[in-house]
C-alpha cells in the first residue's frame, strides 16, 4: 500500500467513475472522431464535443474557445511557440515560478535571440509588487506576459488577472498557466484580459493522463506550429482555418478524452466539497509538519492570508538531510513525495534552494486519514533517528 502525497504531479486516485467509463467507452464507442460518417465515430465525436463543453463550464469561459491537446506542456508549447512565429513579439514576461515547461520553449528562442524573457517582480515575502511591475511595463513594455496561476514549487497563487490588466494598457498578449489550479481555484477565464489559460486534465480536473489544453480567446490568431491530419478539408494542404481543427491535427487520444469526460461531470458535481476538502486537507498537512523544529517549509509564512495565498502545494528542507535522503526515508515508509527541482528551477532559485531542491508535499481530495497517519509515523521516525 502506497500512502500519496504528490498530488502537485498528478491527482491520484481517480474517481471510479473515470476508470469505468474510460473501459466501457473505449470498449463499445472506441471509434476515430471526425474520422468517419459512422456510428462509432459520430459516438466519439459527440463525447469530444461534451468534455469541450465541461471544460468551458468548470472555468467559466463560454465565450472561449477549448483546444485539446495530449498534456499542458504540449498545450504550452502550442500556444508561445505560436505567439513567437510570427517575429514580431520580442519582449516576454513571466513569473520567477514558471515551469520548464514554459522556461525551456522561451530559452530555445532566447538563445536564438529571437525574443526577451524578463522576470516580473515578487518580493522577498513573496508578494507581487504591482506598482514595481507596471513600472516594469513602463520601462520595457511587454508583448507577451506568462504568469503561472500557481507555483508548483510553494503553491503561491498569483494576482493573475491584476498582472494581466497591466498588461493589457501595453496590448501585451497574456498566457496563465492552471496546471495546478483549474478548477480548484476560482479565475474568470472569460475576462477579455486572458487570452490563454492552460489545463492539464491529469491533476486538479482528476482526469488521466494524455489529455490537456488550452482556452483560447477568439479575438487573437494564433500560428499553428503542428500540422497533419484534420479530418476536415483534406484536399488543402493549409491547415484549416476552422477552430479547433486548426490546432488538433491527428486522432484524438478517444481514451483519454473519456476519462476528461467522466472527471469533468464528477467535478462539476462535487465541485464545492472538493475545493473544501482540499483546503482541509491543506491545513492538516501544515499542522502535521509545523509540529517539528527541525523541518522549514520553504515559501510564505503565512500560507492563508489574502496577500499570500497558497494551494496545497508545500515545499521542506530538512536540517541536516539533503531532499534526497529523506525522500529515501519517505519511500521505504511507502510514502510518495516528490524531492529535487520539481522541475521548476527558476521557482528554486528564487527560493535559495537550487540546486539541491526540496521535499514536496501536496495532497488533494482523495488524500486520507491514513496518508496522514502514515506521514506522522514517518515523521517521528525521522525525529527520533537525527
Amino acid at each position: 500500500m502506497s500512502f500519496y502525497f504528490d498530488n502537485a504531479a498528478t491527482t491520484f486516485p481517480k474517481p471510479e467513475c473515470v476508470y469505468e467509463f474510460m473501459d466501457s467507452f473505449y470498449r463499445t464507442h472506441g471509434g476515430n472522431a471526425g474520422r468517419g460518417q459512422y456510428k462509432l465515430s459520430a459516438e466519439a465525436s459527440k463525447m469530444v464535443s461534451e468534455t469541450r463543453g465541461f471544460i468551458q463550464k468548470i472555468l467559466c469561459c463560454a465565450n472561449k474557445d477549448v483546444i485539446f491537446a495530449p498534456s499542458a506542456t504540449i498545450a504550452l508549447n502550442m500556444v508561445i511557440q505560436g505567439l513567437v512565429a510570427d517575429g514580431k513579439k520580442k519582449t516576454v514576461y513571466i513569473s520567477p515560478f514558471e515551469h520548464n515547461s514554459v522556461t525551456r520553449v522561451l530559452h530555445h528562442f532566447e538563445k536564438s535571440g529571437k525574443i526577451r524573457v524578463r522576470k516580473l517582480f515578487v518580493s522577498p515575502d513573496f508578494e507581487y509588487g504591482m506598482e514595481k511591475i507596471n513600472a516594469q511595463f513602463a520601462e520595457i513594455p511587454p508583448d507577451i506576459v506568462i504568469v503561472s496561476h500557481a507555483s508548483n514549487v510553494i503553491g503561491l497563487i498569483a494576482p493573475v488577472l491584476e498582472i494581466f490588466a497591466s498588461a493589457k494598457k501595453f496590448g501585451a498578449l497574456t498566457v496563465t498557466d492552471m496546471a495546478q489550479t483549474a478548477g480548484l481555484v476560482p479565475l474568470n477565464v472569460a475576462s477579455e484580459l486572458v487570452d490563454f489559460a492552460v489545463f492539464a486534465g491529469h491533476k486538479t480536473l482528476y482526469g488521466p493522463f494524455g489529455i490537456g489544453g488550452f482556452v483560447k480567446s477568439r479575438n487573437v490568431r494564433l500560428e499553428p506550429v503542428l500540422f497533419g491530419g484534420t479530418g476536415v478539408e483534406s484536399a488543402r494542404q493549409e491547415m484549416p482555418e476552422n477552430i479547433p481543427s486548426r490546432y488538433e491535427m491527428g486522432s484524438q487520444n478517444i481514451c483519454a478524452v473519456a476519462g476528461l469526460h467522466a472527471a469533468a461531470q464528477w467535478f462539476l458535481q462535487n465541485q464545492d466539497e472538493i475545493r473544501a476538502t482540499e483546503e482541509k486537507n491543506h491545513h492538516r498537512l501544515l499542522e502535521i509538519l509545523q509540529r517539528y523544529d527541525f523541518l522549514k517549509i520553504a515559501g510564505p509564512a503565512d500560507r492563508f492570508s489574502k496577500k499570500t495565498k497558497c494551494i496545497g502545494v508545500v515545499s521542506t528542507l530538512f536540517d541536516g538531510y539533503s531532499a534526497e535522503d529523506i525522500g529515501n526515508v519517505f519511500d521505504e515508509a511507502e510514502i510518495a513525495v516528490r524531492t529535487g527541482l520539481q522541475c521548476s528551477p527558476l521557482a528554486h532559485k528564487f527560493l535559495g534552494t537550487f540546486p539541491a531542491g526540496t521535499v514536496r508535499f501536496s495532497v488533494g481530495y482523495f488524500t486520507s486519514e491514513e496518508d496522514f497517519c502514515a506521514l506522522e509515523k514517518a515523521m517521528g521516525y525521522i525525529e527520533e533517528n537525527r
